[in-house]
């Protein structure tokens, strides 16, 4: 059993339409980067070139926000990440 990163909806488009995804790893740095070498074209809409979470990502893990150290957070096997892009117009 690993780490399961949950996709919300309006990206599982990079995800080849799969919601949950099972990876390995420590922290959710490492288990995005697993996701990003599995869809690399879902990199640009997490990070920026210097691997900083993008402002309109939140990352939570188990339901609790992972704000600001996101790529630090420790995760263990049966962990869930969950990626949330938000959406804002006007």
């Amino acid at each position: 059993m690993g780490v399961k990163i949950k996709i919300q909806k309006n990206l599982q488009f990079l995800t080849n339409n799969k919601e949950t995804l099972e990876v390995n790893g420590s922290t959710v740095g490492q288990c995005l980067d697993q996701l990003i070498r599995m869809f690399p074209e879902i990199e640009k809409k997490l990070v920026d070139k210097n691997r900083t979470i993008l402002n309109y990502i939140e990352i939570f893990v188990n339901g609790r926000r992972a704000y600001p150290n996101e790529l630090d957070t420790p995760v263990k096997n049966g962990d869930e990440i969950f990626i949330f892009l938000m959406i804002a117009g006007g």
